[in-house]
C-alpha cells in the first residue's frame, strides 16, 4: 500500500506519496488543484485519497506489466530487443553480399524513405512488432496515393528480414506472415505504334541518346542491357549480338556513379539475338565517332570503358539517371506522347505482336522473360491476331445448315 500525507504549499493542497525506487524511498508531490483558502480538510482528504489510489493502481498495473515483460522476455534472444528499425538496418548489412546491387539499393531507399521514419516514432522493439503494426504501416503508404504494387514491394522486404529472424531463434513467428498480401494491380505500359517511332527516330537523329533509342527500340532491351552492352557482344562474322552485361547506377562513397555487373535480372536475361543491319550500320558509325573522339581528346579522353558501347564524347558511361531525364527531355522538346525509356521494351513487344508473324513464345525469347506466363501476363491483351483466329473459329461455330427440300 502507497503511504502519504496531505501537505500545503503555495497555498494549494498536495498529495504527497512515498514509494520506493530502487530499495530507496522517494517523495512524489501531486497538486490537487485546491486551493488552501476556501477548502474544507474533509474535501482535501477526499482528494488525498483519491489520487492516491489512482496513483496505487497505476504502480500495480506497472510492476504487472514490467513483471510480464521480464517472464516474456526471459531467456530472449538479444536481438529481440533490438529497436526494431535498428534490427532492420543490421539485416540490411548483413543481407548485402548476398544481393545484387541493384536490390540492395532498392532495398536501402526503402528502409530510408518509409520503414525507418514510421517506425522509429513508435519505438518499438523486434520482439513488439505485431501484424496490426504492420497493417498501419501499409495502409499508410496507401493513404499517401501509392498503389498496391509499392505495399507489395515492402511486403517482401520486411518479410525477407523478419523470417532471417525467425530462422535464426530471435523472434518464434513472423508477424508479415499474419497479414494478407495486397492484389498486384494490373499494369500495361504505354507504347508507340510505327508512325510514332518514325517520329522519334528523327526527332533523336544526331543527339547523344540516339544509339541507346534504337537499340532499345530494336531489341526490347532494359535501359542497364543497353547500357551494358560491349564492343565484344557483337560478332560481326555471325552477325549476333549477345546480352551479357549491365550498367546500374550505384551509391559509392556519398555519390551515384555508373557501375557495370555480369548480373543480369534473371537466367533468361541472358540472350544472343541476330544482328539487325539498321543496328550493325549504327554501331560502325559509333565505332568510327568514338575513335575520332579518341585522337580529339587525346590524354583528355577516358580510357577506362574503351570495351562500353554506349559512352559519351568523352568515353566516360552514360548514367542510367541521365538516359531516363534526357529522354523525356527529348520528348517533351519536340511536343511527343509521353512515354518513358522502359516503354521502348514494351513498343518492341507491341509492334512485334500486332505484325501478326511472330509468337507469344518468340517474343518471351527476344525481351528475355524468365517465363512464357511473364510476357502473356504483360502482353496478352494486345495479341488481336489470336483474338481474330478465337472470332473466326466461334464464328463458324452454331450455324445451321439449310436442310434441302425433296422435290
Amino acid at each position: 500500500m502507497i503511504t502519504g500525507c496531505l501537505q500545503q504549499k503555495n497555498g494549494f493542497y498536495y498529495a504527497v506519496l512515498y514509494t520506493k525506487v530502487d530499495g530507496k524511498r522517494k517523495c512524489k508531490w501531486i497538486p490537487t488543484k485546491l486551493p488552501v483558502s476556501g477548502t474544507s480538510n474533509r474535501k482535501a482528504q477526499k482528494a488525498f485519497e483519491e489520487i492516491r489510489s489512482e496513483f496505487e493502481r497505476s504502480e500495480e498495473e506497472r510492476l504487472k506489466k514490467e513483471a510480464e515483460w521480464a517472464e516474456l522476455t526471459k531467456n530472449t534472444h538479444p536481438d529481440a530487443l533490438l529497436p526494431f528499425t535498428d534490427y532492420i538496418e543490421k539485416w540490411l548489412t548483413s543481407a548485402r553480399s548476398s544481393l545484387a546491387t541493384t536490390t540492395y539499393q532498392s532495398y536501402s531507399s526503402m528502409i530510408k524513405a518509409r520503414i525507418i521514419p514510421h517506425f522509429k516514432p513508435l519505438d518499438l522493439q523486434l520482439l513488439e512488432v505485431t501484424p496490426q503494426h504492420i497493417e498501419d504501416f501499409y495502409q499508410t503508404i496507401l493513404d499517401d496515393d501509392c498503389t498496391t504494387n509499392t505495399v507489395i514491394h515492402y511486403h517482401a522486404i520486411l518479410r525477407k528480414a523478419m523470417q532471417v529472424a525467425v530462422k535464426k531463434d530471435i523472434i518464434k513467428k513472423n508477424p508479415v506472415d499474419k497479414v494478407q498480401r495486397p492484389k498486384k494491380n494490373t499494369f500495361h505500359g504505354n507504347f508507340y505504334n510505327e508512325n510514332e517511332m518514325m517520329v522519334l527516330f528523327d526527332a533523336i537523329s544526331g543527339d547523344p541518346l540516339e544509339l541507346c533509342v534504337k537499340i532499345a527500340a530494336y531489341y526490347g532491351l532494359r535501359r542497364s542491357e543497353v547500357l551494358g552492352l560491349k564492343w565484344d557482344a557483337i560478332d560481326m562474322e555471325r552477325k549476333t549480338i549477345s546480352v551479357n552485361h549491365k550498367v546500374i547506377e550505384a551509391e559509392v562513397d556519398g555519390k551515384f556513379v555508373p557501375v557495370g555487373e555480369d548480373v543480369l535480372k534473371t537466367k533468361s536475361s541472358f540472350r544472343t539475338l541476330p544482328l539487325i543491319p539498321a543496328v550493325e550500320q549504327l554501331l560502325l558509325e559509333e565505332k568510327e565517332k568514338q575513335e575520332m573522339y579518341r585522337r580529339l581528346f587525346k590524354k583528355s579522353y577516358c580510357r577506362d570503358y574503351l570495351d562500353y558501347i554506349c559512352v559519351d564524347q568523352s568515353g566516360k558511361l552514360l548514367r542510367p539517371n541521365y538516359v531516363t531525364e534526357h529522354f523525356s527531355w527529348i520528348i517533351e522538346k519536340y511536343g511527343l506522347r509521353k512515354i518513358r525509356f522502359h516503354d521502348l521494351r514494351h513498343t518492341c513487344a507491341s509492334l512485334l505482336l500486332s505484325s501478326g508473324a511472330v509468337t507469344m513464345k518468340d517474343i518471351q525469347i527476344w525481351l528475355g522473360h524468365s517465363t512464357f506466363s511473364t510476357t502473356a501476363d504483360i502482353y496478352a491483351h494486345l495479341d488481336y491476331s489470336s483474338q481474330e483466329k478465337s472470332a473466326n473459329v466461334m464464328g463458324e461455330m452454331f450455324v445451321h445448315t439449310p436442310k434441302v427440300q425433296s422435290a
